[in-house]
């Protein structure tokens, strides 16, 4: 395997606190799902962020390969889902992307969204670990 890229992010005070890149050109403050502060955000949008940026990065090249030239976009719904049948927590994430693409039918659209989902880094490293639902709007 060839590497073609890595970032190191570093966060101290979990979430009720910051991340930072190494590189200096990255710092935000992390509080937990619900509160609210200016300039802050939480890990699930980090997240959704990401992933919605890798799959229309993936989108791009799958219409690329078939020709479709309309321009794309996603957006990404990153959940929180309480699993535990206990007094322990046990939280898993849910994704829901969707995808919409200028000038294609709906039909078409859903067939060029399963195609990157299947080239996307962030939906290969999700498959089988939590559940992604993708649909064109």
């Amino acid at each position: 395997m060839k590497k073609v890229y890595a970032t190191k992010v570093i966060n101290t005070g979990g979430r009720a606190g910051e991340v930072h890149s190494t590189d200096g050109l990255f710092q935000l403050d992390i509080l937990p799902p619900g509160k609210k502060a200016e300039g802050a955000t939480n890990p699930e949008q980090l997240f959704a962020a990401g992933y919605s940026a890798c799959f229309n990065s993936a989108l791009d090249f799958v219409k690329k390969h078939h020709e479709v030239v309309g321009e794309s976009t996603i957006s990404a719904t990153v959940s929180l889902y309480n699993v535990s049948k206990s007094d322990l927590p046990d939280v898993q994430l849910g994704v829901e992307l969707e995808g919409h693409i200028e000038g294609v039918s709906l039909e078409k659209a859903q067939e060029l969204l399963e195609l990157a989902h299947q080239t996307c880094p962030y939906s290969k490293a999700t498959q089988g670990n939590i559940e992604v639902l993708i649909k064109a709007i």
